[in-house]
């Protein structure tokens, strides 16, 4: 697929603080990525908030946690939970498929898909790609985790909608951030690979088109407030000729101001008969609010997150008295355990720091992750720590949810995660901690408490998961190998 670099501005932008990078991606799991964000720790997919330099807490950008999500996906997740589909009319028959053939796709965008690695639909596609190849269109809310395949769904509906043949926008695709929007064109440029007619433009910032110009690349993705102009102020194209709309990310698109009402707006200017798709990888209420002011008349296709589960994970806690009596212990346990790989987190940058010093002076091969790293930093040191180069990964809560390491055969505690409220932080204990036993493997947990409100937290994460949390002696190595077998 033709990725225009005109002077125009049509092409994949450069933006002047950041020399354009776009044409060295790889797939929707590269670890290169243009125009970073430079931002405190993220947290996987849903967390709200990370630690400060001075390990106070603040809100973190959702749109941080997406692209990281995407950059670090290698193949799409593993999801064993059915589908749940509300059809908008309950008698019209429900179609799916096993097999990309039975879509009759255009030959070469079956080519693409199958260059893109996908051999078969992943469980969202298929349900959701009949209904967005339907004809006549049907309006789609999509909600399922990250790395299920969304991305290339939509993408092949608008590739697949398109006439090449006219010389006007057809299909346009909003997304919260710029980084994110090259990463859904990059997919849509490998997809249509095989497919040069169609064209694609890119409305965000620093992609300057002369005045006047209408543009005619078939397929459109941006931003809000880019999109908004060249459709509203600018008319680079005619939104009454759109026939798709797609709005990605749509938990991130209202967590950034603007961003709601501008999407709101783009909506109003599309004809009725125009496709509209909504994806989502969570759906609180504000979402869905938020979704039914956008799509009318909707289907709407759910996937449940796989759970994680403490089956598999044997817990411990292990009294100490300060930072460098946890260190000890730390050591106690990891020169009594085979250990392939393991994962520590602590609960600011400062304390990540000062650990990955102090086990790189024990000899370990350490990897540190923390928040004021650019987002490709970390996806190439989570990538590093995927393929073994480092044995142990010391990191705050950028990292407890979105990797998934076979070889991770314990996680530590070193700091105990805590809510605003001053309570256990319950759900990233449990992300935490399901790092390991993953794959149906055996996995240990071990919680480092250093004060007695450390203690009760040990006791409300008990309480909560109905889990007893075993006392340790690191000190005893003749019962810390009887506890771990």
């Amino acid at each position: 697929m033709a990725s225009h670099s005109v002077a125009k501005g049509c092409g994949v932008p450069g933006v002047q603080t950041k020399p354009a990078q776009v044409g060295t991606f790889k797939s929707m799991a590269s670890s290169n990525v243009p125009c970073s964000l430079l931002k405190d720790d993220i947290n996987g997919n849903v967390l709200p908030y990370s630690m400060g330099k001075e390990g106070k807490k603040d809100l973190v950008d959702p749109a941080e946690q997406s692209l990281l999500n995407k950059l670090i996906r290698h193949n799409l997740v593993k999801n064993r939970n059915q589908v749940e589909v509300l059809q908008r009319d309950p008698n019209s028959p429900l179609f799916s498929v096993k097999t990309f053939e039975e879509l009759r796709l255009k030959p070469q965008l079956l080519q693409g898909v199958y260059t893109m690695g996908f051999n078969r639909p992943s469980r969202i596609q298929e349900n959701a790609l009949p209904m967005m190849l339907a004809e006549p269109p049907q309006n789609l809310i999509a909600q399922s985790q990250s790395g299920t395949g969304k991305t290339a769904a939509f993408s092949l509906a608008m590739l697949s909608h398109v006439n090449p043949a006219n010389k006007w926008t057809q299909c346009l695709c909003i997304a919260p951030t710029y980084e994110l929007a090259v990463q859904i064109g990059h997919v849509i440029e490998q997809m249509g690979k095989f497919y040069p007619e169609v064209k694609l433009a890119y409305a965000v910032r620093g992609n300057r088109v002369l005045r006047g110009t209408t543009i005619q690349e078939h397929i459109v993705i941006g931003t809000p407030g880019t999109v908004l102009d060249w459709g509203l102020k600018l008319k680079f194209f005619d939104p009454k000729k759109i026939r798709v709309f797609v709005l990605d990310e749509a938990d991130v698109m209202i967590a950034t101001q603007g961003h709601q009402d501008q999407s709101i707006r783009i909506q109003r200017l599309l004809p009725k008969d125009c496709q509209m798709l909504l994806l989502s990888a969570t759906f609180e209420d504000s979402v869905w609010r938020f979704a039914e002011r956008i799509i009318p008349d909707p289907n709407i296709i759910k996937l449940k997150r796989e759970e994680e589960t403490l089956d598999t994970i044997k817990q411990f806690y292990v009294v100490c008295k300060e930072k460098e009596d946890k260190f000890s212990a730390l050591c106690n346990i990891y020169g009594s355990l085979t250990i392939a790989q393991a994962m520590i987190f602590c609960q600011t940058r400062r304390m990540a720091s000062w650990l990955s010093g102090q086990l790189s002076n024990e000899g370990h091969q350490v990897a540190l992750l923390s928040g004021e790293m650019m987002v490709e930093q970390r996806a190439a040191v989570i990538e590093r720590f995927r393929e073994g180069k480092e044995k142990v990964l010391v990191t705050t809560n950028v990292c407890s949810r979105g990797i998934d390491v076979e070889q991770v055969s314990i996680v530590v505690n070193f700091d105990l995660p805590v809510g605003r409220d001053g309570n256990s932080d319950n759900e990233t204990y449990l992300h935490r901690i399901g790092r390991t036993g993953r794959f149906g493997k055996k996995g240990f947990a071990f919680n480092m408490v250093d004060s007695q409100e450390t203690m009760d937290l040990i006791h409300q994460i008990e309480l909560h998961f109905d889990r007893k949390i075993v006392k340790l002696d690191t000190d005893d190595l003749d019962e810390l190998e009887k506890l771990m077998n």
